[in-house]
Parts: C-alpha cells; structure tokens; sequence
C-alpha cells in the first residue's frame, strides 16, 4: 500500500456517459463473483464505475476524507508524492503486460484521508485522541 504515482491513464469516460451494469453483464458478474470467491476476496472487494468529473493530473491523486457524525464523504485532489494521505481505497485495473503501472496489475486511483477516522490516523495517534 502507501504513495503510488500514477501513470498516464487513458481518458475515462464523463460520468454522464459512462455505461453502468445492466443485465448483458451477468455472465461477467458471475465470472467475476467466482474468482473473488475463488482468492477468498468476496467480501472484501466489489465493482465501482470508473468514470471522471474532472481531469486529474498523472502526479496527483484522489483523496476521500469523510466525517463520521455527518456521515459525509468528500474527495479533492493532492499532488501524489506530498499526500499524507496513502490508505488505498480504489484500484483501477491495468491491462496483462502494461509496463506503466509499476510491474502491478492494478494502479491506486483513490485513497483515504488519514485525518479523518481511516486506520493508521497519525494525527490523532500524536495528539492522544482515541
């Protein structure tokens, strides 16, 4: 996990064109249910819909931060390599074979906000809040 610069993505769709699941995707699902099962990550992982609202440079990354009592989330954007922000929360998959993610399969596309309740919060650990 922690700091991942991202490479040079290929443009995502806006959100207002992006195709979500519908019925001609069950067979994908299913094939998709069946590995997850199959590396015991059902529970952990699911599918989200990769989509763009507004450009996000190669050397910045999404950073959801979120207030528990509200329960509200934000994301903004961070300059990847500066972010004290590295708890990853979405991966965005990358082509068998494509040496631009790093040697991964997959590239970190969000991460969470450390400050705002995630676990591994250094500012509360500093100041002794539980």
């Amino acid at each position: 996990m922690g700091k991942q610069t991202s490479p040079a993505r290929k443009a995502l769709p806006r959100f207002e064109e992006a195709a979500g699941l519908g019925p001609e995707d069950e067979r994908f699902v299913r094939d998709l249910v069946a590995v997850l099962e199959k590396h015991g990550n059902l529970d952990r992982f699911g599918l989200c819909l990769l989509h763009d609202h507004f450009p996000v440079a190669s050397d910045e990354i999404l950073v959801e931060t979120h207030d528990i009592s509200a329960r509200t989330l934000q994301v903004s954007v961070e300059k990847a390599a500066t972010t004290e922000h590295t708890r990853p929360s979405q991966w965005r998959f990358v082509k068998n074979g494509d040496e631009k993610a790093a040697g991964h399969a997959y590239q970190v596309i969000l991460q969470c906000n450390l400050a705002s309740g995630c676990p591994g919060n250094r500012k509360k650990a500093r100041s002794g809040a539980a």
